[in-house]
């Protein structure tokens, strides 16, 4: 990054940067939108800047009607995804008491009842997937449940939110690096899928990422006393130390492919590195992990202002290298494969990044230290 900035401007400046600039993501009901509109709050929760409000409340309210009715959301299709804005949905209502935004959340609250399952009652990625759990998809919907669940008395609630967790840490994670694979089908049905252990055949950065912000979000809302609170703090201990191992000794950044770094065609990718910067810095703020992982925190943000982010002659901050989107299965078919991962187009200022990018500075905000 060509212009040095402290920690506080660069946070207000790529909220700047979000709120002026157009995307596409603005226009549709997505979890993209949901994703920026929480880093946005995330800033207004440390400066208080009315403007940030405004916007979050402007943009949901396009996707609003006053019954709480969701232009663009299609229950039918039990996808996980879009769960993911109705944290902004539980936001708006305890700033505003607007009904409005309580009536969205309850209808996405029906969809978590009615989601499809696995056998053990891990959520289906989406109907179309069926008995597949994706690492994505705690992040679209625990945060959201549980806080659902601890405002409006569903205790409960928890033991499920905690097994979310839980069973991919138990089906995907491979013990030998301690990273979780992309996916896990219980049916073993899938072509991408191990036929022994259901999983998908790579450590693909952002799915990681998904995982570990799911589960430093997930436990802002969850009762300490709750025997899963436990659960989910050593999932954290143990995830932040394969990530911290893996992270590039050169650059402190993560690859899209985590653990193939030297493989050619392998690459820095930035929605990744944002989402462990985030997820370790808050990990360390909330004391689930001790001090010790500073040190990574501060090389990983070091490195994405250094490789990843750029100024344009506007003044706004850009993010590179994120890549635009991947999945499994599907039609043309994916199947995990090492190239199929870095084929997938990269792109600027992609929401996938940018959001974790602002959840990351105002992290490292709120943890402290140097300057940017």
């Amino acid at each position: 990054m060509q212009k040095s900035y402290r920690r506080r401007e660069l946070m207000e400046r790529a909220a700047a940067s979000a709120m002026e600039r157009p995307s596409s993501y603005m226009d549709k009901y997505c979890y993209e939108l949901g994703l920026i509109l929480k880093a946005l709050e995330a800033v207004w929760r440390i400066n208080g800047d009315n403007r940030i409000f405004n916007y979050i409340k402007a943009n949901i309210d396009r996707f609003l009607n006053e019954d709480g009715s969701i232009r663009g959301y299609d229950a039918g299709e039990m996808n996980l995804d879009n769960i993911n804005p109705a944290k902004v949905f539980l936001f708006l209502y305890k700033e505003t008491s607007e009904e409005k935004y309580k009536k969205a959340a309850d209808i996405l609250r029906l969809q978590v009842d009615k989601q499809p399952r696995t056998s053990s009652g891990g959520f289906w990625h989406k109907r179309i997937y069926p008995h597949q759990m994706w690492l994505d998809g705690v992040y679209m919907s625990s945060p959201f449940y549980a806080e659902y669940a601890a405002r409006f008395n569903e205790p409960e609630a928890f033991d499920f939110i905690v097994r979310q967790a839980t069973l991919l840490w138990e089906h995907a994670r491979d013990p030998k690096t301690g990273l979780l694979y992309h996916a896990w089908d219980e049916s073993r049905g899938m072509k991408w899928a191990n036929d022994i252990t259901g999983c998908s055949p790579n450590f693909w950065g952002r799915s990681v990422g998904w995982y570990s912000m799911a589960l430093v979000d997930t436990l802002d809302h969850f009762p300490a006393e709750h025997a899963g609170y436990a659960e989910l703090t050593g999932i954290i201990r143990n995830l932040s130390a394969a990530v911290a191992a893996i992270q590039d000794d050169v650059s402190g950044v993560w690859y899209q492919v985590l653990d193939r770094k030297d493989k050619e065609g392998n690459y820095r990718e930035t929605s990744a590195s944002c989402m462990f910067v985030y997820s370790l810095a808050k990990a360390i703020r909330k004391g689930y992990i001790d001090k010790s992982y500073i040190s990574c925190v501060e090389k990983g943000f070091a490195g994405i202002l250094e490789y990843l982010v750029e100024n344009d002659g506007n003044d706004y901050i850009n993010l590179k290298d994120v890549c635009s989107v991947a999945g499994l299965g599907g039609y043309p078919y994916r199947d995990g494969s090492f190239e199929y991962y870095i084929k997938e187009p990269r792109a600027m200022n992609d929401y996938k990044g940018y959001g974790p990018f602002i959840l990351a500075c105002a992290e490292m905000e709120l943890l402290g230290g140097s300057h940017a």
